[in-house]
């Protein structure tokens, strides 16, 4: 999880594909081995030979998508969603009564209660109306597994998966693909309804073959990794058709990708 907002831009190896049933048919689907990039600080710097580059949607400002749609790279734009950020510029938007225990680690940052509460909803389709006049063509909602963490509030695995289909039929009536992040105890119920995952640290706890439903789909599984060396992840990677990155956990430009070696 982390406290800034991923536009993913995917140049080839996309696809379309069907989304989830009464949801825009045209949303885009990116394929296994999409080659990816991933800023969240800095000035993003774009001379990555990439297919897909993830970086801030409110840090990122519309030249900067115009100038990825140019270079034709998809975009999908990041935000948390289930957690409040105080430095975000809607943040006054947030009642105390959705604002549950902190992150740990994450300074300014609270769990939300995603059970069936108007404010969220409404919170998140502004966040949703923003990505989609930016210009992105996809988000990756970030925080999604909030029943699995000490929020504050009694979520369960239902009121979860119920929240995340939510989000993800709210997507695709823009016409935005959605990734799913991490919630990998949910994958069963959500591989249907999501058109790529984004993974942090499956091979650092071994919870990689929990993603092979997206692979078996024909979606991508963008992943992350923060520690090792490549040799210890590549090459199962590469066999498993992740996309996987060595990055530092400041997710400034640096990388090391799992294709390149």
């Amino acid at each position: 999880m982390h406290r800034t907002i991923t536009l993913l831009v995917v140049l080839g190896s996309l696809a379309l594909a069907p989304a989830a049933s009464g949801d825009d048919p045209t949303v885009w689907q990116p394929s296994p081995g999409t080659s990816w990039q991933i800023q969240l600080q800095g000035r993003v710097d774009t001379s990555f030979d990439v297919a897909a580059y993830d970086v801030d949607l409110f840090d990122t400002r519309r030249p900067l998508i115009g100038a990825l749609h140019a270079d034709g790279r998809m975009v999908i734009c990041y935000f948390s969603a289930g957690s409040y950020e105080d430095w975000r510029p809607d943040e006054g938007d947030f009642p105390e009564a959705i604002l549950g225990d902190p992150l740990d680690d994450w300074p300014g940052e609270r769990w939300l209660d995603v059970r069936d509460t108007d404010d969220l909803r409404r919170i998140m389709r502004k966040r949703l109306n923003l990505a989609e006049r930016k210009g992105c063509d996809a988000v990756d909602p970030d925080n999604v597994d909030a029943y699995a963490n000490d929020t504050g509030f009694p979520l369960t695995g239902r009121d979860q998966s119920k929240y995340n289909r939510w989000l993800a039929r709210q997507a695709h009536r823009r016409g935005l693909a959605i990734g799913l992040k991490n919630d990998l105890g949910q994958v069963g119920r959500l591989v249907d309804h999501f058109d790529f995952a984004v993974n942090e640290q499956c091979f650092q706890y071994d919870e990689c073959p929990r993603l092979r439903r997206f692979v078996e789909q024909g979606k991508a599984v963008f992943g992350i990794e923060y520690k090792g060396a490549l040799a210890s992840f590549c090459p199962q990677a590469v066999a498993e058709q992740f996309s996987t990155l060595k990055k530092r956990l400041s997710l400034e430009a640096w990388r090391l990708a799992c294709d390149d070696i």
